[in-house]
């Protein structure tokens, strides 16, 4: 078994800076030292290591076998000691705790609401809101960077604790002019012949569509125009170009404003559940533990209601 009682941050910063840079010359550069500086890190690292760390490519140095298993550590180690950095900043300036929430992006449309109320029940603890998409949350996740995290489907890939939340509708949406808008119970060979728009693949709002679709495609071919985001697909669908699949939360002014509709298709609305979550093998802080509570004690109040049906 590999001795790894003496390995360093340098050689672990060496290793992630040649991985990301390509070269030991632009590694040194981005670490302000010199190349034999990173050259002498790495042998040691791969002595350590048990076997090479590092092969050449065409396009750069790669990791290893060994070398991906111990830049993933790398990773988070470096998200444990930002951390660590953000909690000692944070009780040097008194406050009482640190806070670092990760949220999947169709979760901005409530999320903030529920930090401001947090905060003004806890004004000691500083909390900080990272949003993004999923793939992103996700790597946060697995990196160790987030205390919680705010999502719906929680990942199977790393084991996880999870709180609900509250319901995550998710409704056809179509603009008001659109043929089926007064319709009610509507069959889904209705639906044959319109245009979807989608966000990106990997998303939990895609994944959810193409489970919809396989159902409602009977097995005939569905037009699918992939769009960025959530407020993308909104426009597009107002500008007529096609309908989607969204959660309700993300479009719930343009359904009450009537700039959008949902349509009243069979099956729908999906319904899903929001989650708070953490890493199984994390112990979440009194900070971390203090805003769990106050989320699934208010999670009634977070959610805009309108499905936008009359």
């Amino acid at each position: 078994m590999p001795d790894l009682r003496g390995l360093s941050l340098r050689q672990l910063r060496a290793l992630a800076a040649t991985v990301r840079t390509g070269s030991i010359t632009a590694a040194a550069n981005a670490m302000h030292v010199t190349p034999p500086a990173i050259s002498i890190q790495l042998k040691l690292l791969a002595k350590q290591a048990g076997g090479e760390v590092l092969e050449r490519t065409a396009s750069g140095f790669e990791p290893t076998a060994l070398g991906r298993e111990i830049l993933e550590a790398a990773h988070e180690m470096e998200g444990l000691l930002d951390r660590l950095g953000e909690r000692l900043n944070a009780l040097k300036t008194g406050a009482a705790g640190l806070l670092r929430l990760g949220v999947v992006s169709t979760g901005k449309y409530f999320a903030p609401r529920i930090v401001a109320g947090f905060q003004r029940a806890h004004p000691g603890i500083v909390v900080k809101l990272l949003i993004g998409n999923r793939g992103e949350i996700l790597t946060g996740l697995r990196q160790r960077n987030f205390d919680l995290c705010i999502m719906g489907r929680p990942p199977e890939d790393i084991p996880v604790v999870r709180e609900e939340l509250g319901d995550h509708p998710h409704v056809l949406i179509a603009p008001p002019g659109h043929r089926l808008a007064d319709r009610k119970d509507i069959a889904h060979a209705e639906l044959h012949q319109e245009t979807f728009l989608a966000r990106e693949e990997g998303s939990g709002t895609r994944m959810l569509m193409t489970r919809f679709l396989d159902r409602v495609g009977d097995e005939r071919p569905v037009q699918l125009v992939d769009m960025g985001t959530n407020e993308t697909i909104k426009q597009a669908v107002m500008a007529g170009l096609g309908v989607a699949i969204i959660s309700a939360h993300t479009c719930a002014a343009e359904l009450t404003e009537r700039k959008l509709v949902a349509l009243d298709v069979v099956g729908t609305p999906i319904l899903r559940k929001w989650y708070v979550i953490h890493r199984a093998d994390h112990q979440l802080s009194v900070a971390a533990q203090r805003f769990q509570a106050f989320a699934a004690l208010h999670k009634d109040s977070h959610f805009p209601q309108a499905l936008g049906r009359r």
